[in-house]
């Protein structure tokens, strides 16, 4: 029998569709194809894989971009119908087509533009790209309440954080806890981690992910940008903001209210369940994935971050009690030692170590108020260079 639906499909539009998340996403989307309607998805160098899901998913139109794979984007679609474009203005051009729901999972800081593009639109964004709240927070607030757009989390634990925190006002909060796995050095002594290399790092215990998300979270650096993303998706001052270590990523947050209560928000490590509660907000969808069984489970268990091990973690807490660049400037130190790292170019306690002294040699730009995207990608530009130039002291 044909399908019939009282509703209008829902259109969409993938910025990063080749990515982890943007893979989990359509993934949703084709379990219930008559329900969405593609209007664009772009990605990077993945060229084949960008055209093999705009034909899955009949997209509209698709664009990388890397302004240099036009030529194959186009011979691998031709006289497919979808139209093709490349390079950063196609970018910002997919990011502006009209459409319901935008997926903002564009990795790193490069993405702050075309998601700035989407939230233009005044629809709703589902953010899977932290770096966008890290460096420029302020600014993309901002433009968030002026075009009224509904900004839906994607990051699992704000997923649940949001989840835990609807109908209560912030001053009833008295603190939200993010929950890091530990990675797959939790149990790890220092001088084990001093040898570490790429391939050990990114055997994550519980999540598939990214490569740069991945060592973000074996150096828990993913927990203090998240700490960062917390506080501007939330309004939450530093002091309300917590991250315990929770080894089998089951609980996702915990959110501490003025009378004692605590409300926690549990589900298996697996994307596809935040990516689904944004893309059916404010309804829920049916999901087909693993369901938890507490008495399988038997215990979850819970512990205090180590400092020490991880320093990563302080240095985001310091940023975000610092305010102002900080944020883009340990975001573009970090992303400029993981690369370093996946590269074999630094060992994997040098990012740390690179990214302190970043911190501390761009005092200049840490005190600064960016008052536009321009003013972001300014200061990231230069907190990249003087990375890089301090990168040799920290290479093992």
């Amino acid at each position: 029998m044909p399908h019939t639906s009282a509703k209008q499909p829902k259109q969409i539009t993938v910025l990063g569709a080749t990515g982890s998340v943007g893979e989990s996403t359509l993934d949703l989307v084709g379990r219930s194809p008559h329900d969405y309607e593609v209007v664009a998805l772009t990605g990077n160098k993945n060229v084949a894989r960008l055209a093999e899901l705009a034909l899955k998913h009949r997209a509209k139109l698709a664009v990388a971009a890397n302004a240099a794979s036009y030529k194959d984007l186009l011979l691998a679609l031709a006289g497919t119908g979808i139209e093709v474009a490349a390079g950063p203005k196609a970018l910002l051009d997919a990011a502006s087509r009209p459409a319901d729901w935008i997926m903002a999972a564009i990795v790193g800081v490069a993405g702050l533009r075309p998601t700035l593009r989407a939230v233009r639109q005044g629809t709703a964004v589902a953010l899977a790209n932290k770096e966008c709240l890290v460096s420029g927070g302020e600014i993309f607030m901002r433009e968030v309440a002026a075009h009224g757009t509904t900004l839906l989390p994607v990051d699992s634990e704000h997923s649940a954080a949001m989840q835990a925190m609807i109908g209560t006002e912030l001053d009833r909060i008295e603190c939200v806890c993010l929950t890091a796995s530990g990675g797959p050095f939790r149990t790890w002594s220092a001088e084990q981690m001093a040898s570490a290399g790429p391939e050990q790092a990114l055997k994550h215990p519980n999540w598939n992910m990214g490569a740069k998300v991945t060592i973000d979270s074996a150096s828990l650096m993913n927990k203090g940008l998240e700490l960062i993303e917390a506080h501007h998706l939330f309004a939450l001052p530093p002091e309300k903001l917590d991250v315990v270590v929770h080894p089998q990523s089951i609980v996702h947050c915990l959110v501490q209210m003025t009378d004692g209560a605590v409300l926690a928000q549990l589900s298996y490590p697996d994307m596809r369940t935040p990516i689904a509660y944004s893309l059916a907000w404010p309804e829920r969808m049916h999901v087909q994935n693993e369901r938890i069984d507490l008495a399988k489970l038997g215990s979850l268990t819970f512990e205090a971050p180590d400092p020490e091990r991880f320093p990563a973690l302080r240095l985001a807490k310091e940023v975000l009690d610092t305010g102002g660049s900080a944020g883009a400037v340990l975001n573009a130190a970090n992303e400029v030692a993981v690369a370093a790292f996946l590269e074999n170019r630094l060992g994997f306690l040098g990012i740390a170590g690179l990214v302190e002294t970043t911190l501390a040699d761009c005092s200049d730009l840490t005190g600064l108020s960016p008052a536009s995207a321009e003013d972001v990608y300014e200061i990231d530009e230069e907190a990249r260079r003087r990375a890089r130039e301090r990168l040799p002291r920290w290479v093992s």
